[in-house]
């Protein structure tokens, strides 16, 4: 039996093995071990840290051994934070230590998200997280956000900010803030400082925010960015070797309109390009390097054109979509005019169409840098004089359309003695018309009032082309006089016509359907499908950036006709945008009058009429549908029979849009001779 190990020698290896300290927590080695990506990820199969090289130091410090009390990750939107970052530091804590530990997210709706489609999948298959937590069925089966260890010794609390409550409490240890940028403050406090003060218990606490940025000025993430050591992913040049970070100003020098498949970057040594195909290979070797070691904790930048599952030339054709340089369409990339014309063709790497975007979406989500809203509206004298000073033809009269597609909407504004109308044309590439501006001299609760916009939403306009166009949708103010504007609304279609009003939000969407009205009675009833909360903080700074363009071909330029007067520009432009800190501490901006007698309707009732643009597709159009709506209002019917009565459409408008020829008459021509001159000339 001397083959046989001694008794003793295998008590001692058990106890030796019972009291050795459990492995050095590594959050590296907890994904290699526990995640492995299913068919429906970008990358399938097991973790491969080779293609996240730039997840190792983010992990190193996101460890309960490393000293940082605080860390910040700012980057851009899904490249893969929740799933490689925040759930493995969760489950590698837990599996470490036992603790309680806390994340918070900026809503319920947002909380109960990570929950059910990212956090218990995960916990439901990661051998860590089985062991630690269980898989939350049958007597597992827990509070979603209240969530016990299996041995009881810890708990993970998910929570939302806007519910201060959920951020009271027990201390918890780890504390990760989600989506911070989107916290807003309320009258109870800043959630972000009472997240902060969970963790004000321990010594070796670790807080941790990730998240996008949002508006410059007031983005929490990027204002924690700034105090840190400011860690950029630097990658050797393919040719020469420089390391050097891969920034958005370096990739878009280099995008072409009609190569943007070919856009890459440039190396600010050799200037050699560094292209996509040498991605994987130079970040596999990459290293972080402090931009500000005065910095007082860790702090990463990471964008999307580190992520594996990304290539660079779908940076290019979200830019090129954003900036309406393009048409994306199987495998083709087109560029544009303004009125639909091709100009020049080229191939490109994306076969997809995608939705159009706003600049601070692709500011935000694809660099994930923060955008700079406009704070000043232009000159109003020079907006006005851009219209009256024009040239004849280039300038349409009060109440013509222009004859290329558009969505025709309507703002309008409730005062105490009149009803305020704003009539605007939204084309593509964000482009608007402003068509006239009228006062109803009317409350909206007098029968006088609700006949004039019953009145309005029956009439007709004429295009350039002699097209007759109804309005495509109307947005009416609802806060105030709520209940005269809903019983004016409810006998319209809610396709056509709905109610808007503007939040103090600054973070979130620019339209949002209200879930919630209440009744007289002060009971709550569901919203109808017409009732929306508008950003309107978001929409000011994005009509503002858009009034200074002046080249009439350029993304977002507006357009007035001819004859709105000196008061209409100076509404229009009444408010500007200032920062300050709010009780909290915290970083907010409002705006405000330029002057404290100077009205701001005409500035209102435009956010209305786009909010009802977006309702109809505006911002989300394809391409193929501008091109169906301008076969549809881009040419004048085939027979054309003038309302020389209706004052509403000046006949003469069209004339002014294109110049044509005249013959000449060897005499006077008859009243039906000059009409007939007329409609020729309208109709080019």
């Amino acid at each position: 039996m001397g083959f046989l190990t001694s008794a003793e020698r295998v008590i001692c290896e058990a106890m030796a093995g019972a009291m050795a300290p459990p492995l050095p927590p590594d959050i590296t080695r907890w994904c290699v071990e526990n995640i492995e990506f299913d068919a429906r990820s970008p990358i399938k199969g097991p973790f491969d840290i080779s293609r996240f090289a730039f997840l190792r130091e983010i992990h190193e410090v996101l460890s309960p051994e490393h000293p940082s009390r605080e860390v910040t990750i700012r980057g851009s939107a899904q490249w893969g934070k929740t799933v490689s970052i925040i759930q493995p530091t969760i489950g590698a804590w837990h599996e470490y230590t036992p603790l309680d530990s806390l994340i918070v997210h900026p809503t319920g709706s947002a909380a109960s998200e990570w929950v059910n489609n990212k956090w218990m999948p995960m916990r439901r298959q990661a051998p860590g997280l089985l062991k630690v937590f269980g898989s939350g069925r049958g007597e597992n089966r827990d509070n979603i956000f209240n969530q016990e260890t299996l041995d009881r010794n810890g708990s993970l609390k998910v929570a939302s900010s806007g519910s201060p409550a959920d951020l009271t409490g027990t201390s918890r240890r780890l504390v990760i803030m989600d989506d911070l940028s989107k916290f807003e403050t309320s009258d109870k406090g800043d959630p972000e400082k009472l997240a902060e003060s969970r963790a004000s218990g321990f010594d070796d606490a670790k807080i941790v925010r990730v998240s996008t940025a949002m508006i410059k000025g007031t983005c929490r993430i990027t204002e924690a960015y700034d105090r840190s050591d400011k860690r950029l992913f630097n990658v050797p040049c393919p040719s020469c070797g420089f390391e050097q970070p891969l920034t958005w100003e370096n990739f878009r020098a280099s995008i072409q309109p009609e190569r943007l498949h070919a856009a890459h970057f440039t190396c600010e040594r050799c200037r050699e390009p560094i292209r996509h195909a040498d991605k994987e290979r130079i970040v596999r070797v990459g290293q972080w390097v402090k931009t500000n070691p005065n910095g007082d904790h860790p702090g990463f930048h990471l964008w999307r054109a580190y992520a594996p599952q990304r290539d660079w030339a779908s940076i290019a054709v979200e830019f090129a979509q954003m900036m309406g340089w393009t048409r994306i369409e199987h495998g083709v990339e087109t560029k544009t005019d303004g009125a639909g014309g091709e100009k020049a063709r080229g191939k490109t790497a994306t076969a997809k169409p995608i939705k159009a975007q706003v600049e601070q979406v692709f500011w935000n989500d694809v660099l994930g840098l923060p955008y700079e809203q406009a704070t000043d509206a232009p000159d109003w004298e020079k907006l006005r004089d851009r219209a009256e000073l024009a040239e004849p033809g280039t300038v349409f009269d009060l109440g013509v359309l222009p004859a290329t597609g558009f969505i025709f909407a309507a703002g309008v504004d409730c005062q105490d003695d009149r009803i305020e109308v704003h009539l605007v044309a939204f084309g593509r590439n964000r482009r608007r018309w402003v068509i006239d501006y009228r006062v109803i001299p009317y409350h909206i609760s007098d029968e006088a009032g609700r006949l004039a916009l019953n009145a309005l939403l029956k009439q007709e306009w004429r295009t350039q082309l002699g097209l007759k166009v109804a309005i495509d949708v109307l947005a009416i103010d609802g806060g105030a006089y709520t209940d005269d504007v809903w019983s004016w609304v409810r006998p319209h279609p809610w396709a056509r016509v709905i109610i808007v009003k503007g939040g103090s939000q600054e973070n979130g969407p620019l339209m949002a359907l209200q879930k919630f009205d209440r009744r007289k009675d002060g009971k709550v009833k569901k919203a109808q499908k017409r009732a929306f909360n508008l950003n309107v903080s978001s929409m000011k700074a994005g009509l503002y950036a858009h009034l200074g363009k002046e080249d009439p071909e350029e993304r977002g330029f507006t357009q007035f006709a001819r004859g709105l007067g000196d008061e209409y520009y100076r509404m229009l432009t009444a408010e500007h945008r200032v920062l300050s800190r709010n009780k909290h501490g915290v970083m907010t901006s409002r705006w405000v009058l330029v002057e404290p007698t100077r009205r701001n309707e005409a500035l209102d009732t435009m956010n209305y009429a786009e909010a009802g643009a977006m309702r109809k597709g505006w911002s989300s159009m394809t391409d193929d549908q501008w091109d169906a709506l301008d076969a549809e209002r881009g040419a004048p019917p085939p027979d054309v029979q003038p309302d020389l009565f209706d004052a509403s459409v000046p006949l003469m408008a069209a004339a002014q849009s294109a110049p044509t020829k005249h013959r000449p008459k060897a005499e006077p021509a008859s009243k039906a001779e000059q009409l007939a001159e007329l409609l020729r000339k309208q109709n080019g």
